[in-house]
């Protein structure tokens, strides 16, 4: 069954180039021109991802992605923008969103982005093999491969499906350190094209649900200069 892509963007004629363009690559789309719109389709519709343009009407791309965050969706989201400045793609990230394109695009690049992006959240929420009850348990942790679920003293953390895939992956391997580049190609499932910013965004956000004290983490932990691991201690 095709997925369905939301786009949103104030501008007709980007719509109209990425609507074309995904439809030509088999994705059914809706679309939206404000803020508000993204909203009402993205809860009433259930897209399989969002390619949501920061500079909206009424709503802009950041509090749209932070809203849908705050209410539990994990959509895959990617914000477009126009904008150059590091801050404006780092807030994105911080806020939820997966991944950020900034224009002018290849639609070649997008295509591969959204492909990406939708495979990894449909592998994410895919049923395990039935009565496999396969758990990783450290200290009060206990990450749940069946329901895709990590718990902290029996609280569901409630984290996004990058969020889950990333602490997965490195609770596979205790105490191996991962650079950020193998990181972004066994998680993020392609070889970036930009930086690696989105990992350290990642990893931030991770430990802000799942440390006592974020700046002083016993979970995920830091090797300077190298990457991240899981603590075996």
């Amino acid at each position: 069954m095709a997925r369905t892509v939301l786009i949103v963007d104030d501008e007709k004629s980007i719509v109209d180039i990425l609507k074309f363009n995904l439809e030509k690559s088999e994705y059914n789309t809706i679309c939206a021109y404000d803020g508000k719109e993204a909203l009402r389709l993205a809860r009433e519709e259930s897209p399989d991802l969002m390619l949501l343009d920061v500079m909206l009407p009424y709503t802009d791309g950041f509090d749209v992605c932070k809203t849908l965050r705050s209410e539990g969706s994990n959509i895959p989201i990617i914000m477009i923008t126009a904008r150059e400045e590091e801050t404006d793609k780092v807030f994105g990230l911080e806020l939820g969103a997966d991944d950020y394109i900034t224009k002018p695009f290849s639609i070649r690049e997008l295509l591969a982005r959204v492909k990406t992006n939708m495979r990894r959240f449909a592998t994410t929420e895919a049923s395990p093999t039935e009565g496999s009850g396969e758990t990783i348990r450290f200290k009060d942790i206990v990450i749940d491969f069946e329901r895709h679920t990590v718990f902290k003293s029996g609280k569901d953390l409630e984290l996004t499906s990058r969020e889950y895939e990333l602490i997965k992956f490195l609770a596979s391997s205790p105490g191996k350190v991962i650079s950020r580049e193998q990181l972004m190609s066994e998680v993020w499932q392609y070889d970036y094209y930009g930086d690696l910013r989105a990992v350290d965004v990642a990893v931030r956000r991770l430990r802000e649900k799942l440390e006592e004290n974020p700046a002083d983490p016993i979970y995920v932990m830091t090797k300077r200069g190298v990457g991240y691991y899981f603590s075996e201690e």
